[in-house]
């Protein structure tokens, strides 16, 4: 056998750095082949997430390559290794080039580190420490920023900046949003929003993470505690889905802050502000810290012990038959396992999370995604239907837009037009009851390219009409990797069987994988544990259409958490009792509720929770529960145990976890009836992403937010003009009365009313018809 060559890999070159050997890909730059070795190289502005901008010169190093040395210092980050390159990170030359570097970063930076919230976490800090002098020979005048207030969620100290621009790349390239940028040269260089406007993308707090001086500081934390004072629990988000990976800082039991904690096949190292400033509602004034119980129409605080005697009396006052169980979907499984025993030792099949569900003809429950999460970036090109995805699952989101930023097409069928931070390669806008048509047509193109309608689609396919743009998005989706994305505004459609269908025949019939947005951060899960009404139960819209005597109420806040509002506490108001397990104690649960007895928050208790992946994330309690706020397992154990449920013995969350299963949910193949055209205009309704539960409708900084609109109606011109109304006016619907906006956005025959604000929580749901009067 004749000898192998020994040489590296056709990707691969080896280089020397520091006298290590090192094998890297080619076309890497000396940083990222001295951080695979653990050789530290100082740096600013150099992100491995970020495009290169080698504006800070920190990471100057000594180079020879071909066996002679380059004349001068090298960036390490913006230089790609060779074969048979030698690189000095601590030579006398390259301390030389960092130190100068360094004195030149802090000629004009402030001397306001013990006052400064990034003191003790800072980079420049660190870096001063092993590169910095003790003495300045700079005695001009230091120069000063003057500060713009871009927003209630992050701070600046704009005095504070070296201009290593990455915030400026974040916005640009990850966030898409283009809102900051560099003004002046030299020591003029301000960086800012160029006209003094608030930073809106939904990913703004990622720019806090980023800076490494204290230019940019979170507005929620600002000054109440110092980085060694904190100590970090790992968690996850709870207000969607994709459950992102994080690290809760606490003092003394208390949340003051949230940070991202890397996990590349979830979040990477990114998180939305959604998850980074919930954390106010924590804390929350109306927080249920006590058992509180009704008695002769007054609320009064009571023992643990008195209030589960009270919720076991109320509950026995009724057959089984008549206990509707309504469960939030960001439940934990230990909950909601515990929530099924319950209702079955109860003998009530009646137990449903699909709160904001319309349409239940095929009893959908939420599923785990075709295509990864962490795929999402490779992708050629996408569907989205019914979907606002930048706001609904804002990092899965920002995944797509990679996608973009590399080629992929993306198409869009959607009831209004969404503000996307990527260009739409085609987009059909249609109201409501047209939604379902509008998708047909792309069903026809893939038809007409050779696919098989199924037998249920057949003659609602054929009846429709296509054009070239659906060709073209049919022949995109089948020319690599896709994938058919269903959203809320999809799910909880008022034909969303309908429009399931037909984006699954279009998956199946394009190769494209089908992701379905679940509507709650742990859908999936409760939906693996059978969380949904057994045989003969009602499910989430029937048990209020047909109201119950009793209602258990968990985790749920009506009427903001309902597709329904109206029906919702009609159905609560004429129910003999109505028992809440809640963390808070709203006026609105207060007057529909017979007892309320106050649950923990995920930060605050060890629960399982399953995101779109499939993963099932474990997380112990990071914080304390106010007052007498218990963990809702620990409540539901002493409920069963008093009431004498099988199901009831464990001792611990460890004997609760064994003796979970899981519990098959069978689909259906019906699918609701197809709708005729209104006499009026139809309600879009989406849930705004600061108000989607209700930790989030409690914390302030987000609600402050431009992304959080003020309630209003919006119709296009067209429709206005028709009406004889005018922007601004003041516009009655129903019993509300609301702004009237203009809105390009909104197609003919449509009005988007956003759901879960206080004014608009009651009105008519997605899909009914709306009429619109002057107030």
């Amino acid at each position: 056998m004749s000898a192998q060559p020994t040489n590296n890999a056709p990707d691969l070159v080896s280089i020397e750095i520091d006298g290590k050997p090192v094998q890297i890909r080619k076309n890497a730059m000396i940083i990222e082949a001295a951080d695979t070795v653990g050789i530290t190289i100082p740096r600013f502005c150099y992100h491995r997430k970020l495009p290169i901008a080698a504006n800070c010169r920190m990471c100057m190093v000594e180079v020879e390559m071909g066996g002679r040395p380059v004349p001068k210092g090298l960036p390490a980050c913006a230089t790609p290794v060779t074969d048979g390159m030698k690189v000095q990170t601590r030579s006398k030359l390259a301390l030389q080039y960092q130190r100068d570097v360094m004195e030149f970063l802090l000629i004009n930076h402030p001397l306001d580190c013990p006052v400064c919230d990034q003191g003790g976490e800072c980079e420049l800090q660190d870096v001063a420490l092993g590169f910095g002098r003790s003495v300045s020979r700079f005695t001009e005048r230091k120069r000063t920023v003057a500060d713009e207030n871009i927003g209630p969620l992050v701070a600046t100290e704009m005095t504070r900046c070296i201009h290593c621009t990455r915030c400026v790349r974040f916005t640009s390239e990850i966030a898409g949003s283009y809102e900051l940028g560099g003004m002046g040269r030299t020591e003029d260089l301000l960086i800012g929003t160029y006209i003094g406007k608030t930073v809106e993308t939904e990913l703004s707090g990622n720019i806090i993470d980023l800076c490494p001086v204290g230019a940019l500081t979170d507005k929620v934390f600002q000054f109440k505690a110092r980085a060694w004072e904190l100590i970090a629990r790992p968690s996850i988000g709870y207000h969607d889905a994709l459950g992102s990976n994080l690290w809760l800082h606490t003092r003394r039991g208390e949340v003051l802050r949230t940070v991202p904690r890397d996990n590349e096949a979830v979040n990477e190292c990114w998180l939305s502000d959604r998850d980074r400033y919930s954390h106010q509602g924590l804390t929350a004034a109306d927080r249920a810290i006590a058992p509180q119980v009704k008695r002769d129409g007054q609320w009064q605080e009571t023992s643990w012990e008195d209030a589960l005697s009270f919720v076991g009396e109320a509950l026995k006052k009724s057959p089984g038959s008549e206990l509707g169980v309504l469960v939030h979907p960001a439940t934990s499984n230990e909950e909601g396992d515990l929530l099924m025993r319950l209702a079955r030792g109860l003998g009530s099949a009646h137990v449903d999370h699909r709160l904001r569900q319309l349409d239940f003809a095929d009893n959908a429950v939420a599923t785990t995604f075709g295509t990864p999460v962490a795929q999402v970036d490779q992708l050629k090109a996408a569907l989205l239907v019914g979907s606002d995805l930048r706001l609904e699952l804002p990092l899965l989101n920002h995944r797509l837009h990679q996608a973009v930023k590399k080629g992929a097409r993306v198409y869009a069928v959607n009831p209004v037009h969404f503000d996307f931070n990527y260009q739409l390669a085609g987009e059909a806008i249609a109201a409501p009851h047209e939604l379902v048509g509008a998708l047909l047509a792309l069903a026809k193109a893939a038809v007409s390219a050779g696919a098989s309608a199924p037998a249920p689609l057949a003659d609602a396919i054929n009846g429709a009409t296509s054009d070239q743009g659906d060709s073209d998005a049919v022949a995109a989706l089948k020319s690599g990797a896709a994938v058919v994305i269903l959203g809320e505004a999809a799910v909880t459609h008022p034909q969303a069987s309908w429009l399931r269908a037909i984006a699954r025949f279009i998956a199946d019939a394009t190769g494209a994988g089908y992701n379905e947005l679940p509507v709650g951060a742990n859908a999936v899960g409760l939906a693996r544990l059978g969380v949904v009404p057994g045989n003969g139960g009602l499910d989430a819209q029937a048990m209020l259409a047909q109201p119950r005597k009793s209602y258990l109420l968990y985790g749920v806040e009506p009427p903001h958490d309902f597709a329904d509002g109206a029906a919702t506490l009609k159905a609560l108001r004429g129910a003999e009792q109505v028992v809440a397990f809640s963390a808070f104690a709203s006026d609105a649960l207060r007057e529909v509720a017979d007892v309320i007895l106050p649950i923990a928050l995920l930060p605050e208790i060890d629960a399982t929770l399953v995101n779109v992946d499939g993963l099932a994330q474990g997380v112990l309690a990071g914080s304390k529960a106010p007052g007498q706020a218990r963990p809702g397992w620990k409540v539901l154990r002493a409920l069963g145990g008093s009431l004498q449920l099988a199901g009831f013995e464990f001792d611990d969350i460890a004997g609760l976890r064994n003796g979970i299963t899981d519990r098959a949910v069978v689909a259906r193949d019906g699918m609701a009836s197809r709708a005729s055209a209104p006499a009026g205009l139809t309600r879009v309704a989406t849930w705004p992403i600061y108000r989607s539960d209700a930790v989030l409708r409690r914390a302030t900084a987000l609600n402050a937010h431009p992304l959080n609109r003020a309630p209003a109606v919006r119709i296009n011109a067209n429709e206005a003009a028709r009406l004889g109304l005018a922007d601004g006016e003041q516009v009655r619907v129903g019993d509300a009365s609301l702004l009237l906006r203009i809105d390009v956005a909104v197609p003919d025959g449509a009005t988007w009313i956003e759901a879960a604000q206080d004014l608009t929580a009651t009105l008519p749901p997605y899909g009914a018809t709306i009429t619109l009067s002057k107030a």
